[in-house]
Order: structure tokens, then sequence, then C-alpha cells
């Protein structure tokens, strides 16, 4: 067990930080036309008209052979463009979620319905959504027979946590001289939730939670462990002939069992203010920490098997009792990647109403952007752990990647409309 340490870790000294921020920039799209010519093809173009121009001029059959055969290939590469482009069905498969700063793998799957034709050097690339990511997603496709299936993965990097919708995609290729470049756009909506950025958390952090419940009141004993006994119970075949207690059994004549006790699971309620005190970036990028900071002490204690619930303001206040198991991990995580602009409810009306949720056992651990300092009816409900992004312990506690950018973090809705601002790298 964990030395007892203070609940309350709220830090009076500010860490020095650096806020020098650029304008984020937003991720490009670039969209092909649907008839274009790449260089080459402009080259072959104008050596085309110069033939034609020297057989005009020299009335030589050679020249116009070779003036012909040169139309003919232009030809016969826009129409075999088109061809390639025909008859492709598409499907995106999209992993359960992504995380903010964290590689994820898209596969496009290309069923080529064609009869006689295959598909060749095709480029997909998609138009919405994009925004949620850091560069456009795109792929290369070199060949699928006809009738067959080709897998090509995706590597995409997110950048914005939320549910990000990709609908229109753009076909492209350029086979077969490379001289005409033929595009299409279709449509096919999926939809891909990014969780918030993941940090490495400090195992210092993990003991306090669990220390600040099993000290004290808050030891919770029931049956079923190794610990104390507990009482007696009728004795069932199968069971450990060393748990039997002889004495009674042999007073009564029916054989009983000892039964011992066991410490409960620690429970923790996660506590997130995301108020908006003001709409600078420094403001937001401060919030998106300490909503990345809830979810990653979320998922490393449900990996601990320990109970964990959540208390936020989602449109709605939105409370989760503490629980464990994986659909719960998924549930939690789901309302923190989803969060909305928060104007309006401060981290007083926070702590009021998650009241009624600080039962004894339970140890809340409060997520804030700024400095907050408990009063007697928040001390008085039990043990609370204060994570402040605005303190040096939360640097310690949480290590995050350096890249990532949490003034883009956010979900675009979300982006301050303000000149000069960004994120620290």
């Amino acid at each position: 067990m964990a030395a007892p340490v203070s609940p309350v870790a709220s830090p009076t000294t500010k860490p020095k930080i650096r806020l020098d921020y650029a304008l984020p920039s937003t991720t490009p799209v670039k969209r092909k036309p649907s008839l274009d010519f790449s260089l080459t093809g402009l080259v072959y173009c104008a050596m085309m008209l110069f033939m034609g121009l020297a057989a005009v001029n020299t009335q030589a059959n050679l020249l116009f052979g070779v003036f012909g055969l040169m139309v003919g290939i232009l030809l016969v590469s826009g129409v075999i463009s088109r061809f390639v482009l025909r008859k492709l069905a598409i499907r995106r498969v999209l992993p359960d979620h992504g995380v903010v700063g964290r590689p994820m793998t898209v596969t496009y799957e290309f069923r080529n319905e064609k009869r006689f034709w295959p598909s060749l050097s095709l480029c997909i690339a998609e138009l919405d959504g994009v925004e949620g990511f850091t560069k456009q997603p795109q792929c290369y496709l070199l060949h699928a027979a006809p009738g067959m299936t080709a897998l090509v993965p995706a590597e995409l990097v997110p950048k914005r946590r939320g549910l990000h919708e990709l609908d229109r995609y753009q076909l492209s290729t350029s086979f077969p001289f490379g001289f005409v470049k033929r595009a299409i756009v279709r449509k096919h909506r999926d939809s891909v939730l990014i969780l918030p950025p993941a940090a490495r958390v400090s195992r210092r952090l993990l003991a306090m939670c669990r220390s600040a419940e099993n000290i004290g009141s808050s030891m919770r004993p029931r049956a079923g462990g190794n610990d104390e006994f507990y009482g007696l119970r009728e004795f069932r075949h199968g069971e450990n002939p060393r748990m039997i207690y002889w004495r009674r059994s042999a007073r009564t004549g029916v054989l009983v069992a000892r039964e011992m006790t066991q410490v409960a699971p620690p429970r923790l309620l996660l506590v997130v203010d995301t108020f908006a005190e003001n709409r600078s970036v420094e403001e937001h990028v401060r919030i998106e920490r300490s909503i990345a900071m809830a979810g990653s002490l979320a998922a490393m204690a449900l990996d601990e098997e320990m109970s964990v619930g959540l208390f936020v303001w989602s449109g709605d206040w939105v409370a989760m009792t503490p629980e464990r198991g994986k659909r719960h991990r998924d549930e939690l995580l789901s309302v923190l990647a989803r969060l909305p602009l928060n104007t309006e409810h401060r981290a007083a009306e926070l702590m009021e109403r998650v009241g009624p949720m600080l039962h004894s056992g339970t140890t809340p651990v409060l997520f804030t952007p700024r400095d907050v300092q408990l009063g007697l009816s928040e001390r008085s409900r039990g043990s609370m752990i204060v994570v402040s992004v605005a303190s040096q312990a939360a640097d310690n506690w949480f290590q995050f990647d350096p890249e990532i950018d949490f003034a883009t973090a956010m979900p675009a809705d979300q982006q301050p409309k303000i000149e000069g601002v960004g994120s620290k790298r």
C-alpha cells in the first residue's frame, strides 16, 4: 500500500511557461480538375502542334502520318483513363477510434467490378473531414485486376479530437502515358472518433489516488479476499480444505469455512472543468490539456482494474458512475472526445452539481485549467485531488509528446477567431 499523502494537491508555485503562439494553419485540401494535362502532356501537345505545322508547311506525307499518330495516342490516353475510373467500388475500413498525435491506419478497399479492364495507377484523396488530420488523407493504388479487390493502407495523424465525418473523396489517374489526368468526385459517408491526446501518467499520481481512498474510514472491506477474518459460511465442495473452521465444524457436525475480506478496488470520479473565461488561445490550450490529462488518467486507471467515473458538462450535465471494463472505457473517452465549448458553467457550479456523487469510498479528482482553492464545503465531502494545468505538479505527472499541438487539438468549430493565436510546439 502506498504511503499516506495529502489528498489535495494544488501547488502554490506556478511554472514558468512560455506562451508564444502563432496563427494555427488549416489542413490544405488539394482538389484536381476533372480533366487536366500534366507537364509531360503539355510538352507532348506542343510537340504535336509543331509536328502538325511542319506537316502543313512541307506537305510531307511522313509528317502527316506522324502527326496523326500523335493525335491518336492523345485520344487513346484520354479514353483509357476514363475506362480506368469506371465501375470501381471503394470502401473505407476505419479503426474504432484514433488518438490525437498518434498515427492511425485507414485501409481503402478497391473492388474492380469491370469484367475485362483492370484499374491501374489510381490516387484517392479525401475532400471532407480533412481538418481533423495533419495532412489530407490520400493513398495510391498500383493495380486492381478485373473482378478482384485490392487493399491499400494509408497512415494518418489526427490533430483534432471529436467526431470527424469523411464523405466526399476524389479518384484520379494519369494512366496510361501520363499525358491526360482525369478525376471524379464520389460520396460515401463514414465517421471516425478521435480521442484527446494521451500522456504517460506518473505512477506517483496513481498512488495518490489509491492512498486517498484506502486510508482511514474510506477503506471498504468485502468478502472474498485473503486479508482478515470476515465471517463463517457453509463449506462448498471443491473449495480449499485449509479454510475449514474445524472447531465450529466439530461442534455442529456441519462443515463450515472461514471467509476472509478483501479491499474493494479503488473508485475514481474524474471531475473536468471546461469553463472558458475568455476565447484566448492560451485559455483553450489549458482546457485541452486538462481534458487530455483526464483521459490519460482514466485510461491508465482502467488498465489497473480501477473503477472510474466522470462528471462534466457536455451540452448537459453528464454523470457516469465509476465502473470498469472496455465498454465503459470507450464510453468515457468518447464523452471526453466530444466535449463542446463551455462558456456558461463555472467551476463553482460544477462542484455544486457533483456533490451528490461524492460518496464515501470514491476519490474525486478535479481537472481544471486554472488554480482552484477548495472551500470548506468541498473539503468536508471527502478527499479530493486537484490537478491544475497551471501547476508544476501537472507537468511532472503527465508527460505529453512534444509534437502535440494543443492549439489545434480542439474541434474546428471551437477554434478561437483571433489573430496571432496558435500553439507552442
